[in-house]
């Protein structure tokens, strides 16, 4: 798990990445300096120009969340919607309460909202999400530091 200079480096090609952690926050470590919770993992499905929106673009991305995964806070540029495609995923913007979603279920993200976390509640079971974004027509950047 990437942290000190590795995150900066990943964050700066996270469009391009399939197989690093999504959000901008290493996950929490134990005094052993080991992971205590898994990261998620994402893989960017498209990017497409919108030619209704000039300098704008869509862009897919699918996010795995082993059981007990855990991300921390974080920003996405622009608009986010985030639709459940299995398990739970409990999700906290900054002056919402948290909330759990579950299949089939949606949230959405302003651009710039503070997302202070995400998770997969279940010790057992995978979740997963199919995120778009509203981006910036290079497709990025997708997450920005809180």
């Amino acid at each position: 798990h990437p942290t000190g200079q590795a995150a900066v480096d990943w964050l700066a090609d996270l469009c391009t990445s399939a197989t690093r952690p999504m959000f901008s926050s290493p996950p929490a470590v134990d005094g052993s300096g080991e992971a205590a919770r898994p990261a998620t993992s994402s893989k960017i499905l498209s990017c497409e120009p919108l030619p209704h929106v000039p300098g704008k673009a869509i862009t897919t991305q699918l996010v795995d969340f082993p059981p007990l995964a855990y991300t921390g806070a974080h920003r996405h540029p622009g608009s986010v919607t985030a639709v459940i495609l299995e398990g739970t995923i409990r999700s906290q913007l900054a002056g919402a309460p948290q909330a759990d979603y579950r299949f089939g279920e949606t949230f959405f993200e302003p651009p710039r909202a503070l997302h202070l976390f995400a998770e997969n509640p279940d010790p057992k079971h995978a979740a997963k999400l199919l995120a778009t974004y509203v981006t910036d027509e290079n497709c990025g950047p997708l997450v920005l530091p809180p």
